[in-house]
Parts: structure tokens; sequence; C-alpha cells
């Protein structure tokens, strides 16, 4: 027969109300009642639906995850985040991609929020930026975190990694080997990753006593083929840069695919680096030199906001970064 929460109730000792509490993570229980109840839960094997405990409260025991990012890998290691954390309070995780650029994107947020009854959303780049998207949750009083946001920050709480920092980290490891005409390709500008990792970038170069030079800057869209015609432009200059910096691993692997065309040899007369450490920066060749985004742990950090008290304060949770020396990176070529 079906385990239900009565027979937590007996075997505990304590009330049914109680147990409830207990079960949706309630605060005010005393902590050898928590034990006692966690104790017989474990006994029983007990475990409880999502529907009834919608009804023993006013949560659904559900978030959702906004999600526009042309990156796979990105999007598997932030549903993988937010899982990981919701698994353990036993909330279900609703992932939703959407179009930013789609005229319905304010309706279709509106309709699932209304038909799933959410207790609260997680916002990637650049839905997280997106100001209607933000003036709607505000005015539904709905519960959001968002992910690397780039205006407004203390608008509601957040995960980030440093990415100006990051870039700069980049750069500068390229400039320590010697090169000094570094091609960059930026993200697609709707990102405020892009500008915050532009700016690393010319940061770095400052700081060495070198401009910016705009015919050595691309725009890209983090995918890899606007890497790779990036790679095109960039390579095809009078004087071609020595290394190229890509805004994500993605196009940086579309700008090797173009060296290799092109006979170039990887680092021998042309350095590449990436930004993401995703899967794929381990597996071309040669592997690529990259910023390693912990993208599983910003996931994780934001459902862990989300997940916090209704009264909890704003929070900003920065996770850290690291450069990843790999072989795609050397010193400049001699003469």
């Amino acid at each position: 027969m079906r385990v239900t929460i009565k027979d937590v109730s007996r075997v505990s000792g304590v009330s049914i109300k109680t147990v409830s509490r207990v079960l949706n993570k309630e605060r005010y229980v005393g902590v050898e009642t928590r034990a006692k109840v966690e104790a017989a839960v474990a006994e029983l094997n007990f475990r409880p639906s999502t529907a009834a405990r919608s009804l023993a409260g006013k949560r659904s025991f559900q978030i959702a995850l906004i999600c526009d990012n042309p990156s796979p890998y990105y999007v598997y290691e932030m549903q993988s985040g937010i899982r990981d954390r919701c698994a353990q309070d036993g909330v279900r995780m609703i992932a939703q991609p959407y179009d930013r650029n789609a005229a319905t994107l304010l309706d279709d947020i509106e309709n699932l929020v209304d038909a799933t009854h959410v207790d609260g959303l997680i916002l990637t780049p650049p839905v997280s930026d997106h100001p209607q998207v933000l003036d709607l949750l505000e005015r539904r009083g709905v519960r959001f975190v968002r992910v690397s946001p780039g205006s407004a920050v203390d608008l509601a709480s957040s995960t980030f990694i440093d990415n100006e920092r990051a870039a700069r980290v980049m750069t500068a490891h390229l400039l320590e080997l010697g090169h000094r005409r570094i091609g960059f390709i930026a993200g697609h500008p709707s990102y405020a990753t892009s500008g915050q990792r532009m700016r690393g970038y010319a940061r770095a170069l400052g700081q060495e006593g070198l401009s910016l030079d705009p015919i050595l800057v691309r725009e890209g869209s983090y995918d890899f083929a606007s890497g790779a015609r990036a790679a095109e432009a960039l390579l095809a200059l009078d004087v071609p840069p020595t290394a190229i910096f890509a805004s994500s691993d993605d196009m940086a692997a579309g700008v090797l695919t173009v060296a290799h065309r092109r006979g170039l040899a990887v680092p021998g007369q042309l350095s590449v680096a990436g930004f993401d450490d995703a899967a794929l920066a381990g597996f071309v060749w040669p592997p690529l030199t990259t910023i390693r985004q912990p993208t599983r742990e910003m996931a994780y950090q934001a459902a862990d906001l989300l997940l916090a008290p209704a009264d909890a304060p704003i929070e900003r949770r920065e996770v850290a970064f690291e450069l990843i020396v790999r072989e795609s990176t050397g010193p400049v070529a001699q003469g």
C-alpha cells in the first residue's frame, strides 16, 4: 500500500500539519521535531507528490529556466546545475527555451507563469537584461533570479563571474607570450557579457601601452559559424593578427577550422584562445586555451537563491573563473 503523510505523522509522533511544514522546508520547526519527521520519511521511503505539497501550501514546487543561448553545452550545464539544487528540495525544474526577438516573448512567459504557477524563474542572458521581461515579472510579483546581469544589478538576486577581469586575464596571457597584434571576436551585443569581455580585452592592451585597433575586432554571435566568418576577415588583413581571442569556445572552434583550412600552424603561426571551457575545448585540435566559466555552479547558486525564503535579502553571488592553458596558444613566431 502507498505510504501517506498520515503514516509519517504516526511514526514520527507529530501532527500532520507539522509533517507538512517539514516537507515544505518551512522555518520555525524545532531541530528535534524535524529530525523525527525526516527519520520517519526515510524509514517509510515516503515520497510526497508535488500536487499534494502544492495543496498544502502556496507553492507549486516548480521553478522555470528561461533560456536563449546558441550553445547546447551552456544550456545543458545550466539545466544540470539547477536540477542538482532542485533535487535537494524535491522541486521540479521546467526548462523553457525562448527567442528573445519573438514578438510573443512577453505573452509566452506570462502564459508559462499562469499555466504552471511556478514559484519563480531563473533568467539567463540576454533575457536577464530584457527590460520588458523584468518589468512584467515585477508587476506580476513573480520571483526571479538573474544569471550574469549587466544592468540594474541590484534589482534581484543574481549569480555571475567577473567577465571583464576574465577577458583581461586571457589577453594578458597572450601578451605575456609576446603577441601584440591580437584579434578579438566579441559576442552578440544583446549580451551584457559581450561588452564586459570587450572591455577586459581593451583594458589589458592599455595596461601594456597598446591602443585598441578597431580593425582587429569583429562581432560574432557566440556560435561556430560566426567565429569562422570573423576569423576569415581577420586573417585576410594585410597584416593579420598573430593571436585571436574569441569570446566563446564555439567561436574559437570556428577560428581553428579556418586556420587549418589556410594551412596555418596553431600555435606556431597563430595562437587561438576561447572562453567557457565547454566540452569541445578538450576535443578540438589542438586543445583550446580558454577561460573556465563554471556554468553549472552558477546555475546551482541561482537555484539556491531562488529557493531561499521569500523574505531573504537580495544577494549577488560571484563564482570564480579559471584560466586553462592548453596547446592552442604559444609564443609569437619570430621573424
